[in-house]
């Protein structure tokens, strides 16, 4: 009886394991989304500074002393190197106020904690671009790069700025301006 029971039981499992082969389907990948005609279409850009943490930098004081800190410069630094760039990429007219641009681009640098194998917690810090149509406020697009790590203080300020161009590669990209998007 107990032989019986056992290849009984074995017997499911074989049929089992060939049924989820049968069933199985080939996933192929879905077509990209369309992007918003207002994102091709831009002229008029206005850039919003949304800010950065405020342990990402130097100069904030807790009880008399300097938190430490991952990047040189100040919380604007991001704004100012990606408005820079923006402008100097010459596709777009950069607007003085949201009312006359076609988008706003609010960029903003944030950190999170997470776990290291069950160890201390390590800052993961990462761009957020997101991309507005200036008339209907709507969000039209999101754009996240995480900033890679770094022990040395120079090679964090590296990839800081490796993050950003990848930012604006990546908004460069999907506006139909470049090609394709550096990595």
């Amino acid at each position: 009886m107990r032989s019986t029971c056992a290849y009984l039981r074995l017997a499911v499992l074989v049929l089992c394991a060939a049924s989820t082969g049968a069933f199985a389907q080939t996933s192929t990948p879905a077509p990209a989304g369309p992007v918003p005609p207002a994102i091709i279409h831009a002229k008029f850009i206005f850039v919003s500074n949304a800010g950065a943490n405020c342990d990402l930098f130097p100069g904030v004081f807790i009880e008399g002393s300097e938190l430490p800190h991952l990047f040189t410069g100040d919380q604007d630094r991001p704004y100012t190197e990606f408005y820079a760039a923006l402008k100097a990429n010459g596709d777009y007219t950069l607007a003085t106020d949201p009312s006359q641009a076609d988008l706003v681009l609010e960029l903003r640098l944030w950190s999170q904690q997470v776990p290291l194998n069950n160890g201390p917690l390590n800052t993961l810090p990462m761009f957020r671009l997101v991309i507005y149509d200036s008339k209907s406020h709507y969000a039209l697009w999101t754009i996240t790069q995480s900033i890679e790590p770094a022990v040395l203080q120079k090679n964090q300020d590296r990839n800081l700025d490796q993050a950003l161009s990848g930012v604006l590669s990546k908004f460069l990209y999907i506006a139909g301006k470049t090609t394709a998007p550096a990595h």
